[in-house]
């Protein structure tokens, strides 16, 4: 398997630019996760990992040798689409074969290999069937098993459980991370969905209208985000934010709004102007004796614990909190806010401010 390195790349289409100036590294063994929005940037990036589109300019380093100019026949990468790409007049035996048989193996190891691979899948009793009648779950097996055989350097997977229905996309994100681990592979994985990012990833790149964002582990990203779009996009609810404007010092710990002074991680830049206050919906506790104050909107029951919606005089916010706890729309309650879990953001730029809770991650990601 191989480190990939990233410097600078950079893909423009004509007047459009796809992807601006991006730069990290992919650990030798990680499973490493592009994710974002639609048109953000992400499957640009995967395809000129790939050699499927040449950058505009920028370098990308396979196993140590820089391949930016290189066609994908050059890199020995391994990709697996959405669509699953099978060739439909063969059986599950020649689809996974094909790229042996291509490369001109011997008929006794391309026998040894298939084998191998399917025992790894679970798909040894389907090895003689035609492609075509497989469920979703099995052609996108079928499909990893073709990319899996030639041992590549490294798996480029595009969406690969985008057309497979809910039931079967997380049972295949489980199978697909736990094949990683037995394999031990370089793999590059593009998704929209960011609890598949946070289930399966050793490391993320969130990407935003051709930027990244943030780069790091699921943890750090979700609970240090480096921007607003981060913080929005990550997690179920999203972070709650909070508007206000004022001015906080290097070194302040705290700000008054509406009367109440709301805690923070301590601050390593001052600030002024209009900010924002985020907190998590997990890290909200409803409480009589705060004197941040709100009104019951709406409370949703999911199991062990409840999303409650919350109008406050700063906007409205939802808090997560244990099913048991009784409230009803009207009712007036009091807020507590986990100071230590708090991100300040700059409104205007989106970006976070620096402090005692980011600061190592903002200055690497």
């Amino acid at each position: 398997m191989a480190e990939i390195v990233i410097r600078n790349l950079r893909k423009e289409f004509g007047d459009f630019t796809a992807v601006q100036s991006s730069s990290f590294k992919i650990e030798d063994g990680e499973f490493f996760m592009l994710l974002g929005p639609s048109g953000c940037g992400k499957t640009t990036t995967l395809r000129m990992i790939a050699g499927l589109e040449l950058p505009t300019s920028g370098e990308i380093y396979i196993d140590g040798e820089e391949v930016g100019q290189k066609p994908a026949s050059k890199r020995d990468i391994a990709f697996v689409f959405q669509m699953f790409a099978l060739y439909p007049h063969m059986n599950v035996r020649k689809n996974i074969s094909y790229p042996l048989i291509s490369q001109g193996m011997p008929k006794s190891q391309v026998k040894e290999k298939v084998g191998e691979v399917s025992r790894i899948l679970g798909i040894e009793d389907i090895l003689d069937r035609p492609v075509g009648g497989l469920s979703g779950g099995d052609r996108q097996r079928v499909a990893l098993g073709r990319a899996i055989v030639r041992d590549p350097k490294a798996f480029m997977m595009d969406e690969p459980l985008g057309a497979l229905d809910a039931e079967f996309r997380e049972r295949m994100a489980e199978e697909l991370r736990a094949l990683h681990d037995r394999m031990n592979a370089t793999t590059v994985y593009v998704t929209h969905d960011q609890l598949e990012a946070m289930q399966m990833g050793d490391k993320i790149v969130v990407m935003n209208h051709g930027v990244i964002e943030q780069f790091g582990t699921p943890q750090d990203i979700y609970d240090k985000p480096a921007s607003m779009f981060v913080a929005d996009f990550i997690g179920s609810p999203s972070m709650n934010f909070l508007r206000f404007h004022g001015e906080v010092h290097a070194g302040s710990s705290s700000v008054q709004m509406h009367h109440e002074d709301l805690a923070f991680p301590m601050l390593q830049e001052p600030f002024e102007g209009d900010m924002v206050f985020g907190i998590r919906p997990e890290h909200i506790s409803l409480t009589d004796n705060a004197g941040f104050r709100s009104e019951v909107l709406a409370a949703e029951y999911l199991g062990t614990t409840q999303i409650v919606t919350l109008r406050s005089a700063s906007g409205e916010l939802k808090a997560r909190i244990p099913s048991d706890k009784k409230v009803r729309a009207g009712e007036h309650v009091g807020l507590d806010f986990n100071g230590s879990t708090v991100t300040l953001f700059d409104n205007q730029s989106g970006r976070a401010l620096r402090s005692s809770l980011n600061e190592g991650v903002l200055a690497h990601g």
